[in-house]
Parts: C-alpha cells; structure tokens; sequence
C-alpha cells in the first residue's frame, strides 16, 4: 500500500510541473505594417493601380518582398493598389524608395521617390508566447518626407495623404499616395 502511495505521489508531482506549450497562434495580431493605398491623383477618389513597383529600403539592395512564389526579381515588385509596408522596431523613422515601372527596359518610364515616415513607438506586451508587438504613431507635424531620387520636378508621387496615424491593425489604410 506505502510503494502505491509513494508511486502516485510521484506521478501526481511529475505532472504538477508540466505547463502547456507556449506557441504564439498564427491568428494573434503581431506588429502591424503601414499600409497605403495608390488613387488618381485627377480624380481623387478612384483607386489607381501601380505598375511593377518596387519598394526598397534605405540601405538596403533587395526591395520588399511581394511575391513569394516568384523566384527571380519579380518577387520584388507588385502591381495593384494597395501594399503594406513594415516601419523600423527599433528607430523613429523609416525610409523607402518607391519605384515606379521597375525593370522596364526603357529608362523614360521608371520612376523613383523617396519617402521617409516620422512616428512614434509603443512597445505592447502581447503575451509569453508571442512577445512584445510595435504600434506607431505618425508624427502629426511632419509625419513623411517626399524626395525624388533623380530630378525634384519630376516626382510621380503628386500628393501623399495621412488618413489614420495611429498604426495598430492592418485593416485601416494609413496612407493615401495620390499619382
């Protein structure tokens, strides 16, 4: 009866110490991207498609990943109206080169601005699986800087809109680039 007691008691101390895994779930909100949308820059409230951009981080060689699937320089470059985009964890400012008719064989139609985005950052406990996530907050004053790499009068970005500084989902569009 003593070894039957004895044996229960260490098993029920075995599983006393055992916890459920810690995985963080696929569906938990983690650091949201910025997202922007493309209009027409005459007719405002029409969405316009861009054509084979490509956005490239500050410093940076290979640009933001679009398609996955492809395996040549295509994966770099997105045609639609609608991207998102990550902002820097770790810094207040974020730049990128937004290039418009990437890879056309003909210069004349390639197109390339810089953009860099001011904001804020408040790091947000999610849990002990998932770690901490990164909200920002565009700066209210000067929230983006626009430049053209090339020539300043030849900007193919027109207009930039901020439509929601406050970046903490992936549902809401941030920014508005009027071409």
């Amino acid at each position: 009866m003593k070894k039957i007691i004895l044996l229960a008691f260490v098993l029920a101390l075995s599983f006393s110490s055992c916890e459920k895994d810690d995985i963080c779930d696929a569906n938990t909100p983690t650091t949201p991207r910025l997202v922007i949308e493309f209009y027409d820059y005459d007719n405002p409230s029409v969405l316009k498609t861009v054509t084979n951009l490509k956005v490239v981080g500050a410093g940076m060689t290979d640009g933001i990943i679009f398609n996955a699937s492809a395996t040549d320089d295509s994966k770099y470059l997105t045609s639609g109206n609608t991207i998102s985009i990550p902002l820097k964890t770790n810094e207040n400012t974020t730049s990128y080169s937004f290039t418009l008719n990437s890879g056309n064989a003909n210069p004349v139609f390639v197109n390339e601005d810089n953009i860099k985005f001011d904001y804020t950052r408040n790091d947000v406990f999610v849990s002990r699986a998932c770690g901490f996530k990164t909200l920002f907050t565009l700066n209210t004053s000067n929230p983006y800087t626009h430049t053209d790499a090339a020539v300043p009068d030849e900007k193919w970005i027109k207009y930039i809109s901020v439509e929601k500084s406050n970046i903490d989902n992936e549902n809401d569009t941030h920014i508005k680039i009027f071409f």
